[in-house]
């Protein structure tokens, strides 16, 4: 997804949700700042570089590709991008990449269920946000995995991009990718800039979708191509259909996270509830325009008559190096607490699957820590769980 689906339409998502405006806001706030809490950012605010959820390139580029570098990037990329689907899935063919076949990211898996499940029980605004960051990312990026590999995250000559003729039907037209950095994506012409073309399968370049550049990520995206994981079976990516059913879960996830409704599910949306709005919202995603910030904005003020300033993270650096001792009581504090929840949470399960491509995990509330000391908050989150547990059951 772009950044005005993670900060917009969230907030969009949150509000016919029931959260009020100002919770609205964190909540769109938390979700978009999964895309910009790196190392960099983290050391600059002297906060703990574990709850790094993302890496900029020049990070990536200074990563060493070793284990434990692949480890390293598979932990942030899985479990904040491309949440993996099915860690079971039963697999076809070479089994030396059965461990990524098992990241392929999609929708409605139990994981995702567990990353709604772990925001619930983290009760704060901010872990909600990165859980909508997270659900979002499932169907954007459905069909990648959050590893290096060229296997899986490649493109090739046969893609081709769906485009609307204005007459109720569809052309086709053959989508070029290429590596200029300097100049933008060109939707007109359906040309891509992508990463560098490499034949290592562990090259970074080689990482989520980045060989297809951001056209995974944008709405109004319908393409078709033969991945090879699918054995050159072609396969098809409708992204105004799956980006509106995006939507529709946030709401559902939304009001399950309010307190609104007692469970949530996979596969469910509350479609009922974004009704009113749905022409309005198909109409955005229909225009063959890279972001969509001004259309979900517009849509906002509509919804709560309240306007809110743009999405920047400074704010946050600031107001946590100033709190000082009271620093985990800050939005950026209570952001990384939800963080490091959510990557220690997915490298588990992945680890008890029985797939080392996260590397080793040890469960912090049976066995306690293992020299990672960012994770002792945590610990001491937990502990204050347990406390609070034991005082409401002596209440009753």
């Amino acid at each position: 997804m772009e950044k005005d689906f993670h900060y917009y339409a969230t907030y969009c998502a949150a509000y016919i949700a029931g959260f009020t405006h100002e919770e609205s806001v964190r909540i769109a706030w938390s979700a978009a700042f999964v895309d910009n809490c790196s190392k960099t950012f983290l050391a600059r605010a002297k906060a703990p570089l574990s709850a790094a959820t993302t890496q900029l390139q020049m990070e990536l580029m200074e990563m060493r590709t070793d284990v434990i570098g692949l480890q390293e990037i598979t932990r942030i990329w899985t479990s904040f991008h491309f949440l993996p689907r099915d860690l079971y899935a039963p697999v076809k063919g070479a089994k030396r990449y059965r461990n990524k076949y098992r990241l392929l990211c999609g929708p409605n898996g139990p994981l995702l269920k567990d990353t709604i499940e772990l925001a619930k029980s983290s009760g704060t605004l901010e872990a909600i946000g990165l859980s909508m960051h997270v659900l979002a990312d499932t169907w954007a990026h459905m069909y990648f995995i959050g590893t290096t590999s060229l296997v899986f995250n490649t493109s090739n000559y046969h893609f081709y991009e769906k485009i609307a003729d204005g007459n109720g039907g569809f052309y086709e037209k053959h989508i070029t990718f290429r590596h200029n950095p300097g100049i933008p994506d060109d939707a007109v012409n359906s040309l891509y800039t992508a990463t560098p073309f490499s034949l290592r399968e562990n090259a970074v370049f080689n990482l989520g979708h980045g060989r297809l550049t951001h056209l995974p990520d944008y709405a109004y995206a319908r393409y078709r191509y033969m991945p090879s994981w699918k054995n050159y079976e072609e396969v098809y990516k409708d992204n105004p259909e799956d980006f509106y059913k995006a939507f529709c879960q946030m709401i559902y996830a939304l009001k399950y996270l309010r307190g609104a409704t007692d469970r949530f599910e996979t596969d469910t949306y509350d479609f009922e509830a974004a009704k009113p709005y749905e022409h309005e919202i198909r109409t955005f995603f229909e225009k063959r325009q890279i972001e969509l910030a001004k259309e979900w904005k517009a849509l906002s003020l509509k919804l709560s008559g309240k306007e809110f300033a743009p999405f920047e993270i400074e704010p946050a650096a600031v107001e946590y190096i100033d709190a000082g001792e009271d620093r985990d009581n800050t939005v950026l504090g209570r952001f990384i607490k939800a963080a490091l929840a959510q990557k220690s949470m997915v490298t588990n399960k992945v680890f008890k699957s029985g797939n080392l491509t996260c590397g080793y995990s040890v469960n912090y509330e049976e066995k306690g820590l293992k020299g990672i000391k960012d994770y002792f908050k945590l610990l001491e989150l937990h502990n204050e769980d347990r406390i609070n547990q034991r005082r409401k059951g002596r209440e009753q």
